[in-house]
């Protein structure tokens, strides 16, 4: 799959190396230095994709991810951060990027992490555009959930999370799993995130006196039933 590409990336150093690589796939990349040159160019522009350092001139990249989701731009966003701690990745993930990838990262992974974002952004259920189970309806393009026919508002995180628990439907995925599918590899291997973020959407599903349809499998993982 060749990619029109945005890097926002004010080490020119870096941005010149990475980029080149990127062509070597058949990419078309475009690199801007700032925040605000991000902006402009994604207003007069259509990119498959953007790669987004964090620490940027003028606008700081976070800033530009939040305006770019508040606007409903739905593009793509992968961060390329040398900001690495377990809060840092929740913070870019909340804010709506697709990915996280921490600095210094091989055009290899770069190149599969792009192409593993843009194949999550395509799947959809076979001969619809919505999963259902214990009464959730959930529409992976549309980024919406209703319960019964109310709708629920859910964070991004959130929602990636309750929309891979609804594809695999009464299968356990273990908190591994989960990490990989939902937030990428770069975090801790003990770190409790996975359960924070069940703990969020249960209070979510469940605050209209609902039953919770998350099942705990002690030491193994979560399912949602069927």
């Amino acid at each position: 799959m060749n990619l029109n590409l945005l890097m926002v990336e004010d080490d020119a150093s870096l941005a010149a190396t990475l980029s080149d690589e990127l062509r070597r796939y058949d990419h078309a990349v475009t690199v801007v230095g700032d925040g605000s040159e991000a902006l402009l160019e994604l207003a007069r522009n259509r990119y498959d994709a953007v790669i987004l350092d964090r620490m940027l001139p003028q606008i700081d990249g976070l800033s530009v991810l939040e305006r770019l989701r508040r606007e409903q731009v739905t593009v793509p966003i992968v961060i390329l951060s040398a900001l690495a701690r377990t809060p840092e990745k929740v913070e870019g993930l909340e804010a709506g990027a697709d990915d996280y990838i921490v600095k210094p990262v091989t055009v290899e992974e770069l190149n599969a992490r792009l192409h593993a974002v843009l194949r999550g952004r395509q799947w959809t259920t076979a001969g619809a555009d919505t999963i259902e189970a214990s009464g959730l309806v959930i529409s992976p393009t549309r980024f919406r959930v209703w319960r019964d026919g109310t709708p629920i508002d859910l964070p991004k995180v959130e929602f990636n999370l309750l929309a891979e628990l609804a594809r695999n439907a009464d299968t356990v995925l273990t908190r591994a799993m989960l990490l990989e599918r939902v937030w990428g590899y770069d975090f801790e291997p003990g770190t409790n995130i996975v359960d924070v973020y069940i703990r969020r959407l249960r209070v979510k599903l469940t605050e209209d006196g609902s039953e919770d349809p998350i099942v705990t499998v002690r030491g193994v993982g979560y399912m949602l039933r069927a």
